[in-house]
């Protein structure tokens, strides 16, 4: 899975088009970074910027965009609606997928650091980067803003994190942190923006004040009325959607507008969002409804439509959600081969692929032919009575082929990290020792894949064994070849796990792997042999 990090640099410009545009043409020129949106404010003199990366990459384009603003911008001169205290005001990381907050928070410390010695300014951290409490809020960090940082950077609590204490006048400083993702999420109500700002008041978390607030965590709200649309809107900012979901917020919205007898059309997400949020709505929907849908478009539309995404523009996901703005093709090239390519490239004069990109493929044809089964038996009348066992087999037997699709070319791939040691130099001891440590951490990486194809294909027997009791009997051959396939996949598998633990020194490890590895294809063995039995005991019956 790719790492992507999104980085969402505020700048205190945005009047001079020049250097708007510098500024975001340093960070499109960045290898690795995606630019997603450039937002800027003339009455708040101030840009937002949007992009994503790996965590290398998002500080590399972090830094490129600061560079530019050290010369470009001068603080001396800048006035502005918005809160301000630095001509890079704000950085915050935020995780969107394979990297955690805390990954985030180390991101926003590595930025800081060469940021603050490359261009000789102070940086404070925030948020969930924040080594101390009472810095972690931004507003506290930011207090007296630009005016007031000279006299503040004399204060000993107000010590930068990272740079010189002193007033840099062109530049003022600058906060960087790790935060969740911020939603900009609005609800359309048929009413007007006295009611739609009652509605916020009863939901966002400050309410109307210390003595009333509302009735959802980590949420700002207001209401409007967009004479665009023709209609108000309860507008809300969600800092953390994991606490307060998308669907909570349009849910309660709805509940409100119910009790002020207003109608509610549908609602609008405001610049980009990430899937685990959409498809958290969906498995909401699907829980409250009962509704049967596993496949990620799917749950992507049903989203859309509970949620009335289409009400005022078109909600086009590859356009809005980011997994799908930076998503690139799997590189899977035997993957990606045609049936007839693959076994030709098997059979060449090559050693890859090899055994275990077979043992892959094998094993994902075991459990395709049980998703067959049970998708085909699922949703037809005569076998609705098992409409809830198949419900239960039809997620876990999908993504088992998903995943063991990619192991096919993960198995080919194994031996590269072994290889690179064997390049490596070995004229010095220190060379040699080294050497020797990679080729060891390669021979272990090349043990781990084909023990990731086991336990994938272990993971579904159950589901399985499921699909051979209650699944339509017209398929058994379909079931007792998966079955076959299934646990020829792992035994394959697993004597390329025994073959590479040969050349393993850690004890300890190739222990603790045989235990593992035998384990599964000794049930492979055992289960196989279950879905054998009660394929034929429903034949006799």
């Amino acid at each position: 899975m790719k790492k992507i990090v999104e980085c969402v640099p505020n700048f205190s410009e945005g009047r001079n088009q020049e250097t708007i545009d510098a500024i975001a043409d340093a960070i499109r020129r960045t290898p690795g970074c995606t630019l997603l949106d450039v937002d800027p404010g003339a009455s708040t003199n101030r840009t937002v910027y949007t992009f994503v990366g790996d965590p290398d990459t998002v500080v590399e384009g972090a830094l490129a965009a600061a560079r530019v603003a050290r010369k470009r911008i001068d603080m001396r001169q800048h006035q502005g609606e918005h809160p301000r205290f630095g001509a890079m005001d704000v950085c915050p990381f935020i995780p969107v997928r394979g990297v955690t907050m805390a990954d985030c928070a180390e991101i926003a410390r590595t930025f800081s650091k060469r940021a603050a010695a490359a261009l000789e300014v102070p940086f404070f951290l925030y948020e969930e980067a924040a080594e101390h409490d009472y810095r972690r809020k931004l507003p506290d960090v930011r207090r007296g803003e630009y005016e007031g940082l000279a006299e503040r950077l004399k204060d000993p609590r107000w010590q930068p994190d990272f740079g010189p204490a002193a007033f840099v006048p062109e530049w003022g400083a600058t906060a960087a942190g790790a935060r969740m993702f911020l939603i900009a999420y609005n609800v359309n109500i048929l009413g007007t923006a006295n009611q739609a700002h009652r509605i916020a008041l009863n939901l966002r978390e400050a309410g109307r004040g210390e003595d009333k607030p509302g009735r959802l965590k980590d949420v700002k709200g207001m209401g409007w009325f967009v004479e665009e649309y023709n209609l108000a809107q309860v507008t809300v900012n969600l800092n953390n959607y994991r606490t307060t979901p998308i669907h909570r917020l349009y849910e309660e919205v709805r509940k409100d507008a119910a009790q002020l007898n207003v109608g509610v059309a549908g609602s609008e997400i405001v610049g980009i969002v990430p899937l685990e949020s959409i498809l958290m709505a969906a498995d909401y929907y699907i829980e409250k409804e009962n509704l049967f849908i596993y496949e990620e478009d799917q749950r992507v539309r049903l989203a859309v439509e509970r949620l009335g995404l289409n009400s005022v523009a078109p909600f086009e996901a590859e356009k809005k959600i980011i997994e799908y703005i930076v998503a690139e093709p799997p590189d899977e090239p035997l993957a990606d081969l045609t049936l007839r390519g693959f076994i030709e490239e098997v059979a060449a004069r090559s050693s890859a692929p090899g055994g275990g990109s077979v043992s892959a493929v094998v094993a994902a044809l075991g459990a395709g032919l049980g998703a067959m089964v049970a998708k085909l038996t699922y949703g037809v009348r005569k076998f609705e009575a098992v409409d809830g066992q198949m419900r239960a087999v039809i997620p876990p037997l999908h993504a088992a082929v998903q995943e063991l699709i990619t192991m096919i070319d993960a198995d080919t791939s194994a031996f590269n990290e072994y290889m690179e040691g064997v390049r490596m130099p070995k004229d010095t001891p220190a060379e040699q020792a080294a050497r020797t440590a990679k080729m060891q951490q390669g021979l272990k990486t090349a043990v781990k894949i084909p023990l990731q194809t086991m336990t994938i294909g272990d993971s579904v027997w159950d589901a399985l064994c499921k699909t051979a009791r209650h699944g339509n009997p017209a398929s058994r051959s379909d079931v007792q070849v998966g079955a076959r396939a299934l646990e020829t996949g792992i035994w394959g598998a697993y004597q390329n796990v025994l073959i590479n633990l040969e050349g393993i020194t850690d004890d300890a490890f190739k222990a603790e792997t045989l235990d593992a590895a035998g384990a599964m294809a000794d049930r492979a063995r055992k289960k196989m042999k279950a879905v054998l039995e009660i394929l034929a005991g429903r034949q006799a019956g």
